[in-house]
């Protein structure tokens, strides 16, 4: 009988925030926790069933041990020009948006493992409250401080993000996760910048002569696999590259992520931490790298080794 009520109680609640909803925005009522949390977006909206029933969801952990070596896997190519745009504290997350008005300024990736031209749209950080956990992807089961996503769509069939995020080979994301570190570089900290004026939801501030190029590690080693957006509706249509060494976050950096807020200025709600979604099965998906673990095997040199070079929460910088 307390099973029923406890399902009868969770049934009611998802019946009054589905009419509250309807009031509304959908992307007003999903949250990271609670009934509104990563295990019921699913249930929140029809459109949404992906979150709860799909194969192919994000983030993932990766597991050094079962990674297929993919010879034919190429280095990934981002073009170094400087974009413009504006970030956003989203009640979600803190999101830069690339203006999207002129093409001549864009940041186009390809080569890896994509087999179409992708165009840089938006660049969303994840975080948690303490330094332990806040990334959404993983390595051997442990944790990042952090993690910065690059999203871009599919430029040679599409028009945009909004179209591409639905379709086949739709979007390509790239993870960089982020550990503790005495010193960022240049991008990372333009990137955080502007905190300080977008502590609450809805709040915006420019951001000019960003380089994406220059916020990615210094190394061409990665994993891909196929998966899907990390947040709602969840489509299964993102080419997931996960970098193979981390870039840096100071405590200050964190401290001022931290003080970010859900809500707006007069009704500022709960703190904007650990907007991070739990890692998903991968329903036996296949999880490539270019890393030849058997040529770096006895060799310094950064690999998916957790006791070679990924460590997470050490702070110290790894193999070069």
């Amino acid at each position: 009988m307390a099973v029923l009520s406890l399902l009868l109680a969770v049934q009611g609640v998802l019946i009054l925030l589905q009419f509250q909803v309807s009031l509304g925005s959908w992307e007003e009522w999903w949250t990271y926790d609670g009934i509104s949390g990563p295990n019921y977006w699913g249930l929140l909206n029809p459109e949404w069933s992906l979150c709860n029933m799909g194969h192919r969801q994000s983030p993932v952990d990766i597991d050094p041990s079962k990674l297929l070596f993919d010879p034919h896997l190429r280095p990934l190519h981002v073009e170094k020009e400087r974009i413009n745009g504006i970030i956003t504290n989203t009640g979600h997350g803190i999101v830069f948006k690339a203006n999207s008005s002129t093409k001549a300024s864009a940041v186009h990736i390809n080569s890896g493992p994509l087999s179409y031209d992708y165009r840089v749209a938006e660049v969303h950080l994840h975080f948690g409250s303490t330094e332990k956990f806040g990334s959404e992807h993983t390595v051997a089961g442990q944790t990042f401080p952090a993690e910065v996503q690059i999203l871009g769509y599919n430029a040679d069939l599409y028009k945009n993000i909004s179209e591409a995020v639905t379709k086949s080979q739709g979007i390509v994301g790239i993870a960089l996760l982020i550990q503790m570190g005495v010193e960022t570089n240049l991008e990372f900290r333009l990137l955080t910048s502007q905190l300080n004026k977008v502590l609450y939801k809805g709040q915006q501030a420019v951001l000019n002569s960003f380089s994406v190029r220059e916020l990615l590690p210094d190394t061409h080693f990665y994993t891909t696999y196929e998966g899907s957006l990390t947040m709602p509706g969840c489509h299964e249509t993102v080419t997931w590259l996960v970098m193979n060494k981390p870039i840096y976050i100071t405590k200050q950096q964190l401290y001022a992520l931290k003080q970010s807020m859900q809500g707006e200025r007069d009704n500022p709600k709960a703190p904007l931490v650990n907007n991070f979604r739990p890692t998903q099965a991968t329903h036996h998906r296949l999880l490539r790298t270019n890393i030849d673990f058997n040529r770096h095997k006895n060799q310094q040199c950064p690999t998916m080794y957790k006791n070679m070079f990924y460590k997470a929460n050490t702070g110290n910088p790894g193999l070069q």
